[in-house]
């Protein structure tokens, strides 16, 4: 049965999948193959893995998110917000970077968007992810960052890794520099590091893929690593038996060729060097007697004009053509202009009705996806000694292997396949039900499924143990609750033990309802000792350094999105440098010292007055924030960090409206959070600086001092703290 029409009723507790490959043009049917180098296997894989996953009895739903592309160059389809690609799987596309398609070595820069993003559609699903799997480097960087930030685990799959084509690349001269500024490499290995580093499950089809290529990686671990082959939709791709081939397909091969009955050797891939279209040619060109056995088809992508295609496209076409050329092999060789994706099964039905032959000539193939679907099809194969094939010749026994470094191998290989009829019968039945035992949908997916239930149930000890202290779990609220506490520590939460526990108790106790937060001046280091010390619950999120720095939960988990936000326009060695020549700075310890961070003790008789110094530097083209407070203290930050510019980033991050966002504070640094749209606490015990705020809407200040403070301001804003405030502080009036 097709992965597309099976219907099974769902367990008891079925889990929620969150897929994501970012790159390439992705759709439920008439998927664009060879269209570009990222639209390869890979978008085949994953929407079919997507679907299985589905059908699966222990999922309930399935989301295949990748980017919107809204471009008039490609298909309206990839603009579409949602597709429904049956059976709970739906591909849910959102905007990153610029509208139009771009090259995945481009997607980079836009990457952290695509976690906001994630993190707004996750919200309105009112359901986290049981688990995130990711699919190639662009992806893994997404779903470690979610995987950090919720606290779910991460299984990915790599499809290629950066590594060892790096390797390949230098090995065959190339430039490094040239290298670096076309595919980004620095940037994917080291998000390839940090994904094997982070990730709980790596799933790779092949050995040989884990020992000879991520083994290449310094956070390299065998114990997390699993081998599932990959499976094919055995509804598309199945022996001709009694098919009557599809008579258009039919043609469009056979329009090339002077002797249409002979078999067929059949290669399907991208134009790509690497895929080795070259060395094929050579190896039938260069062999008379293979010429006369058998006809050649060559599925290269689609083209309208080669002239329009892609540089490295266009090189492989054109010496294709100069090649048949050369060789005089006009009428033998069929090379179609357009073929979808529901004709490709029938080409491998035609090759298998003509008893001929696949053939994928590539240097390497860590995968081999063709190599299934031709085995599922009845057609034997030829295929590099390498990596996947060896794998599926060893489960199939359908096929031979050859060096296609050299073409002479290559068309040796061929012949003995197409000259041996005994063979030929034994290969093509053994490749059929081999497919069905080692590579069928249902297959692959009882396999992952047996390792995602061992993971979810490790995960589960896990937050077991974890949940008898409730503060500690991993697991984010952030993006189901409703409202947000953010609040100064020093002189704000703490200065009164027994009102600190009690609200630190319920905090606890409503950590569905309501995420808790600290913004302080501290470094992180500093402040969550001082929380330890003082036994307050963990904050869901730390704004430390007064703004610059963003972490999440008992691991500190950073927000790389809000570090690479405020990076604009920010120098810090010039404005070290500038500052120093100022009367009445000094620099504070080093341990207050950050990446986005200067803090001085300032002496207000002798330091210039603010505006003159936002002026010097101004007149020096440096741009900073300027933060003073309680009289002596001046911090200089990035123009876009405060604590009042990090609390509107998570608004806008976790889709939690700012109006939903109590904030507490007691100095002159804690400002900008008071003001604006939320909806703020000043504790009794606030220093003089914040007496001017006295009559803005939506501050209320508290006759309470330090916590009760802040329960009477949580109760005024109508949160159920009723018993704190009899205890604790009194409801008041708000100053407006």
């Amino acid at each position: 049965m097709s992965v597309k029409s099976q219907v099974t009723p769902k367990s008891e507790n079925p889990i929620y999948i969150l897929m994501i490959s970012m790159h390439g043009l992705i759709r439920g049917t008439d998927m664009e193959l060879g269209r570009d180098a990222d639209t390869g296997g890979q978008t085949t894989y994953v929407v079919e893995l997507a679907r299985a996953l589905a059908n699966h009895r222990e999922v309930d739903k399935v989301h295949l998110l990748t980017r919107l592309i809204d471009d008039p160059s490609v298909s309206s389809d990839y603009a579409q917000p949602e597709e429904d690609i049956g059976n709970g799987a739906s591909i849910i596309r959102m905007p990153c970077g610029p509208s139009r398609y771009l090259r995945k070595e481009l997607l980079w820069p836009h990457l952290n968007q695509m976690v906001d993003k994630c993190l707004h559609f996750l919200r309105q699903q009112g359901r986290l992810p049981d688990l995130i799997h990711t699919h190639y480097a662009d992806a893994g960087y997404v779903g470690q960052q979610l995987s950090l930030l919720l606290g779910i685990p991460l299984v990915h799959t790599g499809h290629s890794l950066g590594r060892p084509k790096l390797e390949r690349m230098l090995a065959s001269g190339r430039k490094p520099q040239a290298l670096e500024k076309q595919f980004n490499f620095e940037r994917r290995i080291a998000a390839e590091e940090e994904v094997i580093k982070h990730a709980s499950l790596i799933v790779t089809s092949t050995q040989q893929e884990i020992d000879l290529q991520y083994g290449l990686y310094t956070n390299f671990n065998h114990t997390r690593f699993r081998v599932i082959p990959p499976g094919t939709d055995t509804s598309r791709f199945s022996p001709p038996k009694r098919h009557k081939i599809d008579i258009n397909v039919q043609q469009m091969v056979d329009k090339h060729l002077a002797d249409m009955d002979k078999p067929l050797i059949f290669s399907i891939s991208r134009p790509d060097a690497r895929k080795n279209i070259k060395g094929l040619i050579e190896a039938y060109g260069n062999n008379p007697e293979l010429q006369a056995a058998a006809n050649l088809l060559i599925v290269a992508g689609t083209r309208e004009d080669i002239r329009d295609l892609e540089d490295s496209q266009k090189n492989v076409m054109s010496g294709l053509l100069f090649d048949i050329d050369r060789y005089d092999l006009w009428g033998k060789v069929s090379i179609p202009k357009h073929v979808s994706q529901d004709d490709v099964p029938e080409l491998y039905r035609l090759a298998a009705r003509r008893r001929g032959v696949f053939v994928n000539p590539a240097y390497t193939e860590p995968f081999g996806l063709t190599l299934i679907e031709a085995a599922a099809s009845g057609l034997p194969f030829v295929a590099p000694d390498d990596g996947g094939p060896r794998d599926i010749v060893g489960n199939c026994r359908n096929g031979l292997l050859t060096n296609t470094l050299q073409s002479e191998a290559i068309a040796a290989s061929l012949l003995a396949m197409l000259q041996d009829r005994k063979k030929w019968r034994q290969c093509a039945n053994n490749g059929i039900v081999g497919v069905w035992r080692h590579y069928s949908w249902a297959a692959h997916v009882e396999k992952y499924m047996k390792e995602v239930r061992r993971l979810l149930r490790r995960d589960k000890k896990r937050l077991r143990r974890q949940h008898t202290i409730i503060q500690n779990s991993d697991r984010s609220t952030m993006p189901l609750v409703k409202m947000a506490l953010i609040s100064d520590i020093d002189n704000t939460l703490l200065g009164e033990k027994n009102s600190l526990k009690s609200l630190s108790n319920w905090l606890k106790n409503h950590r569905n309802k309501l995420a808790f937060g600290i913004a302080t001046g501290r470094p992180i280091e500093s402040a969550v000792a001082i929380l330890k010390k003082h036994q307050v619950v963990m904050p869901e999120v730390l704004i430390t350094s007064v703004g610059s720095e963003i972490h999440y939960g008992r691991n500190l988990v950073p927000d790389v999105g809000w570090a690479a936000h405020i990076r604009h326009q920010w120098r810090r060695d010039a404005l070290a440098e500038a500052l120093a020549k100022l009367p009445g700075l000094s620099l504070q310890a080093p341990e207050n010292q950050r990446e986005f961070k200067l803090s001085y003790i300032a002496k207000p008789a002798s330091m210039p007055q603010l505006n003159e110094i936002y002026n010097y530097l101004h007149d020096l083209k440096l741009h900073a924030q300027l933060i003073y407070s309680h009289g002596e203290f001046l911090d200089v930050l990035p123009v876009r960090a405060s604590k009042g510019h990090a609390i509107r980033y998570l608004a806008y991050k976790w889709g939690l409206p700012m109006q939903n966002f109590l904030v507490a504070g007691d100095s002159g640094n804690d400002v900008e959070m008071l003001v604006g749209d939320t909806r703020a606490i000043v504790v009794g015990n606030h220093s003089l600086e914040l007496a001017e705020l006295r009559g803005r809407e939506q501050i209320y200040f508290a006759d309470g001092c330090y916590a009760a403070g802040v329960i009477e301001g949580l109760g005024f804003y109508g949160l159920e703290v009723d018993a704190l405030i009899q205890e604790f502080g009194k409801k008041g009036s708000a100053d407006v």
